[in-house]
């Protein structure tokens, strides 16, 4: 009998990967903050986890929401630069703080297979 990884990590394991990806975009952002111009941008998180999950059951999703969506600034600069530096430390924060939790869901699910595996 063989295990499928897939089907016992669930969901964590695509939330983890859209949280790697998640943070790519922040970290570009923050490393953007003084380049004029520069647009921020951000993931909506269970926008793209609806299009995974829509995926896997076989439908087609249209609205292209699993696209790095530009944010829109509180206080534009003059330069055209939309970073925010403390918005984007805080979703960054943010982020990965819910990266561990995806991470902690994903060992407690491997620790428990291996109690399974092991008899115990």
């Amino acid at each position: 009998m063989t295990i499928n990884f897939k089907d016992a990590l669930g969901v964590h394991a695509d939330a983890l990967q859209v949280r790697a990806e998640r943070t790519k975009v922040l970290a570009a952002n923050i490393a953007n903050e003084s380049t004029p111009g520069y647009t921020a941008r951000d993931l909506d998180f269970g926008a793209v986890m609806q299009d995974r999950a829509a995926e896997e059951n076989g439908e087609l999703s249209l609205d292209g929401s699993s696209e790095a969506l530009y944010r829109v600034p509180f206080h534009p600069s003059a330069d055209g630069n939309t970073v925010e530096i403390g918005v984007e430390q805080a979703a960054f924060s943010q982020n990965a703080s819910d990266f561990q939790t995806s991470l902690t869901f994903i060992n407690m699910k491997l620790r428990g297979l291996a109690k399974a595996i092991n008899g115990q």
